[in-house]
């Protein structure tokens, strides 16, 4: 499992690193929009995982790991929003800072709410 996991995180970081590759060329560079497009749209995933995995009991858990834990782990970013956080304000950009923060919050948490709702129907 914790191989299975492991291979998973991989995974899951090569897709973001892809994803936010492939925006970064179509966007301006001077705000984030990869990282807030991955961290919710993995919140959306994951919380689809979860409102599954509730539905199918501990049977579901080894898939919650994998991927949970695994891929959606290694995919999305707290890291890197924190420090795109930090660049933002760094770099006198308080407003989109703050924009960021509050947008990245509050989409990620509405969209894990819809992925938890949509995935307790499957």
């Amino acid at each position: 499992m914790i191989v299975l996991v492991a291979l998973a995180g991989g995974l899951g970081a090569a897709c973001r690193f892809l994803i936010d590759s492939a925006l970064a060329a179509r966007t301006r560079r001077n705000f984030p929009v990869g990282t807030l497009v991955i961290n919710v749209t993995g919140s959306f995933l994951l919380g689809l995982l979860v409102g599954w995995a509730q539905q199918h009991g501990p049977g579901a858990e080894p898939a919650r790991a994998v991927l949970g834990t695994g891929f959606l782990g290694g995919y999305t970013t707290f890291s890197t929003a924190s420090v795109e956080l930090v660049r933002l304000t760094r770099a006198g950009r308080r407003a989109a800072a703050l924009g960021l923060a509050c947008g990245m919050l509050g989409f990620s948490v509405a969209a894990a709410a819809a992925g938890v709702a949509c995935g307790t129907r499957l």
